[in-house]
């Protein structure tokens, strides 16, 4: 009984602690410059502007509005900015954790991956600033849940949601459709496909689409939108905008201090910082007050260890022909979130981005684990192993919480935080 509530208790838990606070630090944090901006003039003219003019803006609007939802409800303040980021925070949590029991149907690996999804600092950072990519993370885990379950037009709505917020949902949409569809053919007959193929085009392609282009209705309904005028039918004037999208997304190599190689995102090799200040009021005379967005070290390094194995692990069960669709699942989530981002050597990306396979990487800690006390002698000593574990993870998240709150603490303080170089 109390395994099967822990879930809800934990996400209680973790959203005090993503609202408490919440306008800390004042004013904008990294990026919340640019979406929440864009927030406000949905709210005002359904639409984004700069002044009296149309505004060149490179992401789809769900994300924004999803900000936007909170400053109507709380006002235009940073809790009122940041507050819809702290629900969907709380919700992966929830989401993650159902999915791990419909993977493994097991209370205790439920409880947790609650529990680590909850003790992940580079979770909470998103949850408390107002960026897009933590909406992309819920609807993105959402649209695979229903996936897993054969849901597919609820799997393709949600899908949709998550295109209309970045477009790097479309890796997604590209990969769990083509599974799906290979899942078709290989179980029925050329003629027997036929039909139900046409459907999986509608959920994976049609949907999503729709759903994207009715996500512009603002952009639409108005003639202040960019480029809303360049031809007079507005589908052509939608299509040479997103020309111009692409271009920039295509384009984008300019050097950022903060830019990080794909190779060292699961390591955590280059964290992004976003927001330093050195203010007083830490009982020293030099202090520090930065959010940086770090994954709990002994978390994500276990993480990818776990990743690895899961890759030997199906490479194993290919060769032995026997593969196990729960490990291709979880396989299936961290690359369609991660691998896309090799194929653009020269892009500016950042380490943040992967947020959004997170998920995946924590549901493969549970597969590994659900292997070490299936083959333990005694998988309750086994099932106390993984609660240590567990608690390291805790004990290292609340070494570095001063970082994940944007607390004020000494240089020193801060500067014992700094494992590495790099990241500072």
């Amino acid at each position: 009984m109390i395994a099967s509530a822990a879930p809800i208790l934990i996400a209680i838990g973790a959203f005090f602690l993503r609202v408490i606070n919440l306008g800390n630090p004042k004013g904008f944090v990294f990026d919340e410059v640019y979406y929440v901006d864009g927030a406000r003039d949905y709210l005002k003219y359904g639409v984004e502007v700069a002044g009296s003019k149309p505004e060149f803006v490179v992401h789809p609007p769900v994300g924004k509005w999803c900000i936007a939802l909170g400053i109507k409800i709380f006002g235009d303040n940073e809790f009122g900015w940041r507050i819809t980021a702290a629900i969907a925070g709380t919700l992966v949590i929830l989401i993650a954790a159902r999915l791990a029991h419909e993977l493994f149907y097991s209370p205790f690996l439920t409880a947790v991956t609650a529990a680590l999804m909850a003790c992940d600092g580079f979770l909470l950072v998103h949850s408390r600033t107002a960026l897009l990519d933590l909406f992309l993370t819920l609807f993105i885990l959402i649209a695979a849940y229903f996936w897993f379950r054969q849901q597919y037009w609820h799997a393709g709505f949600f899908f949709g949601l998550a295109l209309a917020t970045k477009w790097s949902a479309l890796y997604f949409m590209a990969l769990f459709g083509a599974v799906a569809v290979y899942k078709l053919v290989r179980a029925n007959s050329v003629k027997e496909s036929l039909r139900p193929l046409g459907l999986r085009v509608v959920q994976f392609g049609f949907l999503p689409l729709t759903i994207y282009v009715f996500s512009w209705a603002g952009w639409f309904a108005s003639d202040r939108g960019w480029d809303r005028t360049y031809a007079s039918n507005p589908i052509s004037s939608l299509i040479y905008y997103h020309k111009q999208m692409l271009d920039f997304h295509t384009s984008l190599i300019e050097k950022h201090s903060y830019q990080a190689n794909p190779w060292g995102w699961l390591i955590m090799r280059r964290p992004t910082s976003f927001f330093y200040e050195s203010p007083q009021g830490c009982g020293s005379k030099n202090c520090a007050q930065e959010v940086l967005a770090l994954g709990t070290p002994a978390l994500w390094w276990i993480a990818t260890i776990a990743f690895l194995v899961l890759i030997g692990l199906w490479f194993w069960q290919l060769y032995k022909r026997k593969i196990d669709s729960n490990l291709s699942f979880i396989l299936l989530g961290v690359i369609a979130g991660y691998l896309p981002w090799f194929f653009f050597p020269k892009r500016t990306v950042f380490n943040f981005y992967s947020i959004v396979f997170e998920p995946f990487l924590i549901l493969a800690i549970i597969y590994c684990a659900k292997l070490f006390i299936d083959k333990s002698k005694n998988p309750a000593n086994a099932q106390v192993i993984v609660l240590g574990f567990v608690a390291v993870v805790f004990l290292n998240f609340l070494y570095f919480l001063p970082l994940y709150l944007g607390e004020v603490i000494t240089y020193a303080q801060w500067q014992m935080r700094m494992w590495f170089s790099s990241w500072i």
